[in-house]
């Protein structure tokens, strides 16, 4: 799926007649359809994307078209959340002899003390899933889910790591998961990104297009509850009228259309060209999504909107959902705050009590709505953490302990989008350290998400610097067990 270079929005400046080349005249014919975008606005015409952002086929037929994933920012644990140990549970507070060379582990004796979960992790629903105490509402859509215990990536560190599960690569600035998407597959509405990123992450990277054009990366938009703090950045300027906006843009336009024509190939100008009247046109659509008036009270309460510790991600969720509704093909939101090195006793319930109801009330949402089918939602950390405890003052008592990472395993799930619901897969060591069963590498469960959409991992290809590159480098199997 290695897409041509696409005619772009826009048009151009009076020029002498002259011989064009066949992709010259393909702009040229499409020069004014930037101007229809206001026309569209006022008269509420529905149009296909046209250019860089037009909605493709995909090659076989998905069982998903759409993604929400949300994105556990610092690290989950596994252990505390989805996935006990009876012989760390039985040494709680003891050293244990780990099952694997001590030289592969991170230096410090505390890290080998067993420490056991914090809250009891109980059977769920008909499926039995295994989910703590510290997230009731998520283990109430138990039999919802398809949980992944023996899920594992390269680096220990945040950093590489988010940037890895984001991109697949754990040193380079490659396009994100959601760049690839939009590339792959375009957007479903015109008026919209194809690409959103929810409270987005503080490295640009890991919702950056990269080498792909920038029309393909993830608009950064603000679910604050204050009205000080406006949803999209710079969108609108309510001193100049939407006329005087569109002859700017054209003016703009035509000096861009220009330069991309002299110099006949810049897929960085192409995408620029493009998100610009895209970002013209989402002034019309953009306010009604993060409206919520429209919302039934029972639904605010669903996702905790009302509530202080809930409010946040709530209204996160809230918006993923209705973006996703709206067209929107790859929504990412991030949670912070699951870096729980210290106090995990105390820390960890406060994250879960932030995440856990907008979580669940999600996924009931799209369920309820007839959108859970078709989308597919993955929950995950950039890694996990350690079955040992972490003193990071080498003399506390264990009650103020936390965890170290750990990228040997770790746990995810996903709902909707063709998965099994109600299935566990994989398993780990009696240390809850290895993968024993069912491992899978963040490149398959790249692969595995892009078959859910109805595209070939090893098709999606972009031509960059001499080769081609794809999300899942050159690696990556998709994990037929756990699909429908």
């Amino acid at each position: 799926m290695n897409h041509p270079t696409l005619p772009v929005v826009g048009s151009r400046l009076s020029e002498p007649p002259r011989l064009v080349s066949r992709r010259q005249m393909l702009h040229t014919a499409a020069c004014g359809f930037g101007g229809l975008a206001l026309h569209g606005i006022y008269n509420g015409q529905a149009q296909a994307a046209s250019g860089l952002l037009a909605a493709r086929a995909p090659e076989q037929a998905p069982r998903a078209k759409r993604v929400i994933f949300l994105f556990m920012s610092g690290g989950p644990s596994q252990l505390d959340l989805f996935d006990p140990k009876p012989l760390i549970e039985k040494n709680h507070g003891q050293t244990v002899d780990v099952p694997v060379d001590v030289n592969q582990l991170s230096v410090g004796v505390e890290k080998y003390l067993a420490m056991g979960s914090i809250a009891p992790v109980r059977p769920r629903g008909e499926s039995g899933m295994m989910i703590s105490d510290l997230m009731p509402q998520v283990a109430s859509v138990a039999d919802e889910l398809c949980l992944l215990r023996g899920l594992y990536t390269d680096n220990r560190a945040h950093a590489p790591a988010s940037l890895q599960f984001h991109t697949g690569t754990v040193t380079d600035a490659l396009p994100s998961m959601g760049s690839w998407i939009n590339y792959g597959l375009g957007t479903e509405n015109e008026d919209l990104p194809g690409f959103v990123t929810i409270h987005p992450p503080s490295d640009t990277r890991l919702c950056a297009s990269s080498f792909l054009p920038a029309a393909y990366q993830g608009t950064p938009v603000n679910a604050s509850a204050s009205s000080s703090e406006p949803a999209i950045e710079n969108l609108q300027d309510p001193q100049i009228q939407p006329e005087v906006q569109r002859r700017r843009l054209d003016f703009l336009q035509r000096i861009n259309q220009r330069l991309l024509d002299r110099v006949e190939t810049d897929s960085q100008m192409e995408g620029i060209i493009e998100s610009f009247e895209l970002a013209f046109r989402m002034q019309a659509e953009t306010p009604k999504l993060v409206d919520f008036s429209s919302e039934s009270p029972e639904t605010l309460e669903l996702y905790g909107i009302n509530d202080n510790p809930t409010a946040r991600n709530g209204r996160a969720c809230l918006l993923a959902r209705r973006l996703s509704e709206a067209g929107v093909r790859f929504v990412q939101v991030t949670m912070e705050g699951w870096d729980h090195h210290g106090n995990i006793l105390k820390a960890l319930p406060n994250s879960c009590g932030g995440a856990d109801r907008p979580i669940a009330g999600l996924i009931k949402d799209l369920k309820r709505r007839g959108l859970l089918e078709d989308t597919l939602v993955l929950w995950s950390g950039e890694f996990g953490r350690t079955p040992w405890s972490q003193d990071l003052s080498g003399t506390s008592p264990i009650d103020t302990h936390g965890r170290e990472h750990q990228q040997e395993s770790f746990c995810a799930w996903m709902a909707g989008g063709g998965v099994k619901p109600g299935f566990t897969y994989g398993a780990t060591d009696d240390f809850g350290y290895q993968p024993i069963e069912g491992k899978i590498h963040l490149h398959d469960l790249h692969a595995t998400m892009l078959h859910l959409l109805g595209v070939d991992h090893e098709q999606l290809t972009y031509r960059h610097a001499g080769r081609d590159f794809r999300l899942t480098d050159v690696y990556g199997k998709v994990v037929d067990e756990i699909l429908v």
